[in-house]
Order: structure tokens, then sequence, then C-alpha cells
């Protein structure tokens, strides 16, 4: 069956700017289990494999939904480029946190246009890199998500920040800048970004979001990641408490893509990824928490 694209609705989230989202899914009529995908630091829902990987969940059955982050510095006009930069200066974990909200409860809506076509019982939530440590916090906290996937996620979202007179500086100026490496862009972080972190520090604790879980959680890196060390899928497996490891041999911080993505195949080691992401999420929730789950109830 040929895949439905609805592509760049804009819905609206909770801090004055609209979060624009795609929709992938075969036009049966009939529910399916839902997918939401988070996209990292400097990255949109158009990057490289994202379309891609979208066709490939709704090609197996899955209603498949990504969005940009309100504050990621794309606009509705243009998705694909930053040039909304004073809005990524603006970008904080808490609009991020609060941007997922708001296409969860848009997804669930009884009155959601492709309502029919979704299962309301089996959501997955799927983050890359900064979006999978987003997308921990939330599944520890909103109950309606069954299942969650995290590809090359962190697990301290406050260890990239500036510490002592590089912390003094940024504060006195208001803002520092990091260079993008694809667009050689100058990307401002103003001060708010630090400041917002340090007022929420427990909220957006990973490893405690992570030992809170009470779903089962697939977590997936690449053993050449050079943006976040391998080191962290060790942790997550260590505290997400029904979890199960998949260590991609050689692969790089995103799996082997790249953007653009023009050839017609996904990169085999992230086709890789895919066909193991596939049956974790298709499994009974039972049967994952029997064979992945850990009874030994140790919190150290």
């Amino acid at each position: 069956m040929e895949i439905t694209r609805k592509k760049n609705i804009q819905i609206e989230g909770k801090h004055n700017k609209p979060i624009l989202c795609d929709l992938f899914f075969q036009d049966d009529q009939k529910p399916k289990p839902v997918v939401i995908f988070c996209h990292g630091y400097k990255g949109f829902k158009d990057w490289g494999v994202w379309d891609k990987m979208a066709e490939t969940f709704a090609e197996k059955g899955y209603f498949f939904v990504k969005f940009n982050f309100s504050h990621n510095g794309t606009t509705p006009e243009n998705p694909t480029e930053f040039l909304d930069i004073e809005a990524f200066g603006d970008n904080n974990y808490t609009i991020e946190l609060d941007d997922l909200q708001s296409v969860i409860d848009w997804v669930l809506l009884p009155d959601f246009p492709d309502a029919i076509q979704i299962d309301v019982s089996h959501i997955n939530l799927i983050g890359h890199s900064r979006g999978g440590a987003i997308a921990i916090i939330k599944a520890a906290n909103e109950k309606r998500i069954t299942r969650l996937v995290t590809f090359a996620a962190p697990t301290d979202l406050g260890s990239k920040f500036p510490t002592g007179k590089d912390l003094e500086k940024w504060e006195k100026k208001g803002v520092q800048y990091i260079i993008n490496t694809r667009t050689k862009q100058q990307l401002p972080h103003h001060y708010q970004f630090y400041k917002n972190y340090k007022e929420n520090k427990e909220r957006f604790n990973v490893k405690n979001a992570t030992k809170k879980l009470e779903i089962p959680h697939l977590i997936a890196h690449g053993s050449n990641d050079t943006t976040v060390s391998i080191s962290c899928s060790g942790e997550l497996f260590e505290w997400s408490p029904i979890s199960k490891l998949l260590l991609v041999e050689n692969a790089n911080h995103v799996f082997e893509a790249s953007h653009p993505w023009e050839k017609a195949e996904l990169p085999e080691k992230f086709q890789y990824l895919l066909d193991r992401t596939f049956p974790f999420i298709a499994a009974d929730v039972q049967d994952l928490i029997d064979e992945y789950g850990d009874n030994d109830d140790d919190d150290n």
C-alpha cells in the first residue's frame, strides 16, 4: 500500500512558536502503533535519513510522527535551514520537553484528524542524541508511552556547559556562540539556557529519570561514536529497569547517515539499527518485561 505523507503541519506549542510535524502512514483506516521521533541538538525533522526512516516505519505498519522542536532554529517557511538563530539561542530543555508533550497530546486528541489510524494503547517514543535524553525524561513521567528507544543518547544534560571563568564570561556577556560544522554558522546560546538548567536540575537528571522508567527501553549506540561516548549506553543499560543494549559495530553518532541523504537505500549500519528496533517495538510489553526486566530492586 502506498505511504501517505503529511508534511509541515503546524501545531501550537506553549512557547509562542509553532511546532512543525510530519505524519507517515498507510491510509487503510485501521489503528496502528504510533512512533514519535525526537531529533537531536542542531538537528531537524528533515535531516538526512529521517524521511526515509519514517517511510520504513510506515511500510512496517506504524503511524510515524516526527517534528521540529519549536526553538531548534528553523522556521515553518524554511524547515531545513537555521534562519531563526535567535530562537536557537532562546531554546532550553524546558521548551523541548513541553514541545514533545504538545506533540503527544495532539496525536492522542479524540478529534485528531487521523485518529482512526492510531492505536492509542501502543505509543513508542524514539529519540536521537539529545532527543534521546529528552525522550527518557518524558517517558519517565508520561504514562501513555509504552516503549522507549534511544539512539546515541547522552546521560548528562549538564556536562557540556562551561565552568569557571568561561561560565562567568558567558553570564557577563549573556551569550556564547558555537559553530555549526555543517553550515559554518555561528549559533548563539543565551545564558538563560544554563540558568534554566540550574533551576530545573533535578527534573533534567537523566540518571534519575532512567531509573524511574517502567517501560521497555532499547538502548542503541555506535561503537565509533565520537560525539556521545559509548560509555553512556552502558550507564543507561545499568540504570534502566527493563532494558536491552544494542551496540552497532563501527557505526558513528548518526549510524553512517549524513545530510543530505539522496540514496534510495538507508546506510547499512542504520538499516541494521532499524532491523533490530522493529522486533523490539513489535513485541508484547509483558514479554519484554519478562526477558529484559531487572528484578534485583537494586537502587545503587
